[in-house]
């Protein structure tokens, strides 16, 4: 049988069950791979026997594997969000007990076919944003254990970082959906507040809370999303919400430089630096502004009345066991006591000009593109001083929930150490949908992959092909290459596309034995492409094509689903981003991979008629 790949992607989980696999020979690999990963990631791991149940009652459910949008998905969940029963313990083993029904969120994934394998660690009761305050361990950083993995969903980023699960759930009050994701080059989804319920969560600050997707790229991401939300009159703080236009051309927002603060991280600089020339080569137009009311909000967080709403959140167990808690997370919630109702109200003045404030700065902008974190640590470094170090993490992110927006982290290079960086962009609430695509772009164009994953380059001797850092500055390619299947291809109707936006044919070729190709039942037909590892056919005509990268990001933008972009494995022996379908897409469509391209396909019914 096929072994799980690296990284569990939905498209190679897809691929795995259209050659055979079943549910249960997928968990079974999972549970294999749980017991090698890193000890502190999961506070409670599910029975090998509990997943096979699972995957058996999915079977006997929804015996099609493209029945469900998240069929035999495997996915983990951070401990303060409950799941019927199974201890919620919100990383404090006096805090637990046992629900009964599955949060909002998780119900929905369930029923949208994911399974879940676990529940993990986090900092306590959400409490930080390095991963390192929980009595269960601390989560280490995937590329380098000497390194936090950010918090406080640290189990869930390095759950799916180490491919343990294809997605997991997180929750973000200062940025904890989104430093994780930074620290273990995957992507981080932060809903905007509302849109997710966070009912059956253990709140931290409940009226800012929300719940989060970590995922290996945006289109896995957003898919688990779609699924979790929805309005629920459980939450009181959930929404009846729409999806908020952008446009095509975005004004991308970067601190003027005052208030782009490293830490005296250089590194990190300069691949931020890079990351906005990238925004600018995809088509976007950057522009700085002032972050200096985003960055006061930001402090509210933990240096205004806020602080009081974590200790509302577990005042009475406060109370009755304070030495239950990590001394840090102690520290912190018990300054709410000295916060009075007066504070609270000029809290929430003072937010409100800020957010006026912060309205001039948005007319300018359609999105912001920030550091993800400012700086990155060791274990030992946090220990050692932990307040100051994690309120660095936050510098960037803390805002973010205070405003009502919606936010995805991506992956945006490693540093000449090999520690990875990330960025986000933040747009105005319920722009979830129209910021996916170009924050998509944005890492593919950065090249490093997600997870361990990390891409090499035909032909290298090991230097890794995504953006690396050292003191001289970074390389980086100027053309991003494309494989095209269908109705792009040279003579094509859609080749304009290709040509319209100054690409090149580089070479033909085929795919690798492993791929089938199918006819889509659209209008016009459509050719579907479709990788089965194991499966021997004659390989699939394709196109390389190279372009700039601005041309990149419009063209990908604009691929309509079942379609969009992976990495296709050609037979040359390289590996370039190219066209794929969407597994659930493919019921009732014929397959034409005999014809070995779809050139031929066409022909052979011009011959028909």
């Amino acid at each position: 049988m096929t072994e799980l790949p690296t990284i569990l992607d939905f498209a190679s989980l897809r691929a795995m069950y259209a050659a055979g696999a079943s549910p249960a020979d997928v968990m079974d690999m999972v549970a294999a791979r749980m017991e090698t990963c890193d000890p502190a990631a999961f506070i409670l791991k599910r029975s090998r026997a509990d997943l096979r149940a699972d995957a058996a009652a999915l079977s006997a459910r929804a015996p099609a594997p493209n029945s469900l949008p998240l069929w035999g998905i495997p996915f983990a969940v951070k401990d303060n969000i409950d799941v019927a029963g199974m201890p919620t313990t919100a990383a404090c083993p006096d805090y637990a007990y046992v629900p009964e029904k599955d949060a909002t969120a998780v119900a929905r994934l369930r029923e949208a076919g994911a399974i879940l394998v676990g529940k993990t660690n986090l900092d306590q009761f959400a409490t930080g944003l390095n991963g390192t305050r929980s009595p269960y361990g601390a989560p280490r950083c995937v590329f380098d254990a000497a390194y936090v993995s950010g918090g406080s969903s640290s189990g869930s980023a390095v759950a799916v970082a180490a491919g343990i699960a294809a997605f997991s759930l997180g929750t973000d009050t200062a940025g904890s959906g989104r430093v994780p994701a930074a620290f273990n080059n995957i992507v981080g989804i932060k809903p905007s507040p509302g849109r997710v319920s966070t009912a059956g969560v253990v709140p931290a600050c409940r009226s800012i809370d929300c719940v989060t997707v970590f995922a290996p790229s945006v289109a896995d991401g957003i898919i688990a999303r779609r699924a979790a939300e929805g309005f629920d009159a459980a939450d009181a703080y959930a929404r009846r919400f729409g999806d908020a236009a952008l446009p095509d051309r975005l004004r991308i927002g970067v601190p003027e430089a005052g208030e782009c603060e490293f830490f005296g991280n250089d590194a990190y600089r300069r691949l931020y630096d890079k990351a906005a020339e990238r925004a600018s080569s995809l088509g976007a137009a950057v522009v700085t502004f002032d972050y200096r009311p985003f960055r006061e909000a930001a402090a509210l967080l933990y240096d205004g009345p806020w602080v009081a709403e974590r200790l509302a959140a577990i005042e009475e167990f406060l109370a009755e066991r304070p030495d239950s808690l990590d001394p840090t997370v102690r520290r912190i919630v018990e300054g709410g006591r000295a916060m009075s109702a007066a504070d609270a109200f000029r809290g929430a003045y003072r937010l409100e000009e800020l957010r006026r404030e912060a309205e001039a700065e948005w007319a300018k902008l359609d999105a912001l593109l920030l550091p993800t974190s400012p700086d990155i640590t060791t274990v030992a470094a946090m220990r050692a001083d932990p307040i100051a170090l994690n309120a660095r993490f936050g510098r960037f992110t803390n805002f973010a929930n205070f405003f009502g927006c919606a936010a995805i982290a991506v992956p945006a290079g490693f540093t000449e150490a090999g520690l990875p960086f990330g960025v986000q962009l933040v747009a105005p609430r319920d722009s979830d949908e129209a910021l996916a695509p170009f924050a998509a772009a944005m890492h593919a164009a950065a090249a490093c992959g997600a997870g361990l994953a990390r891409d090499f380059a035909p032909g290298t001797t090991g230097e890794p092909a995504n953006d690396i850092v050292s003191g001289s500055g970074g390389g980086g390619s100027d053309t991003i290459e494309i494989a095209v299947v269908g109705a792009h291809l040279t003579g094509m109707a859609l080749n304009h596309e290709l040509t319209g936006r100054g690409a090149r044919l580089l070479r033909k070729t085929t795919t690798r034995p492993d791929y089938r190709l199918f006819a889509l039942d659209t209008e016009p037909p459509k050719p579907g492409l479709l990788r089965e590892p194991g499966f021997a056919g004659p390989g699939i005509e394709v196109e390389v094509w190279q372009m700039a990268p601005a041309a990149f990001g419009s063209f990908v933008a604009a691929i309509p689903a079942p379609l969009g972009i992976g990495k296709l494995s050609l037979e040359d022996g390289s590996t370039v981003p190219g066209f794929l379908c969407e597994a659930a897409a493919l019921a009732g469509a014929v397959e034409i991979t005999g014809f070995a391209g779809w050139k031929n396909f066409l022909a052979s019914r011009k011959k028909a008629v």
